[in-house]
């Protein structure tokens, strides 16, 4: 079964932001803890070093992509267990994320905000997204991973309209 992309795009003054969210039966601070404790990143983005705090920058594995490359992120805003804001930049130019956490009636919501500049490249942002964020989920559910090749190129074409409509 091929997975659905969910990602959205909206406009904003500075640029676009690319949303994708995921739901999860569990408390906010059980999630928040699958995407700011190392040893549990490392089940479905990779492991991480450093200080963590505001203004701090840390070094992050991303143990999933060819020859699993280590990258610098700083940490831009940290506010437990509700919102993470991260930016890191390489051969691409700047990526700034965020990560919020919204908790209701014992499910909570974790969306995932890239703040594009540009939105050339989404064909290929966009279902890296969709990829890392189901990762998540099998990560958490214990489940199989998802193969990156149901994600990319099938999504591609659906993100690529995201940024023509």
């Amino acid at each position: 079964m091929s997975p659905t992309p969910t990602g959205r795009l909206f406009r904003t003054g500075t640029g676009s932001d690319l949303v994708l969210s995921r739901t999860f039966r569990a408390p906010a601070e059980d999630v928040w803890a699958s995407i700011t404790e190392s040893d549990r990143t490392a089940l479905w983005f990779g492991p991480w070093e450093g200080e963590a705090a505001p203004g701090r920058t840390i070094k992050v594995q991303m143990a999933f992509e060819e020859q699993a490359p280590w990258c610098e992120m700083r940490i831009d805003a940290c506010d437990p267990p509700r919102r993470l804001a991260l930016s890191t930049t390489d051969e691409s130019g700047t990526w700034r994320l965020e990560l919020s956490l919204l908790e209701t009636d014992g499910s909570t919501e974790l969306r995932l905000v890239h703040h594009l500049v540009s939105e050339e490249g989404i064909g290929e942002i966009g279902p890296g997204w969709e990829y890392y964020l189901d990762m998540l989920v099998a990560a958490r559910e214990g489940s199989p991973r998802p193969d990156f090749t149901d994600y990319h190129p099938p999504m591609k074409g659906y993100f690529d309209e995201l940024s023509t409509s």
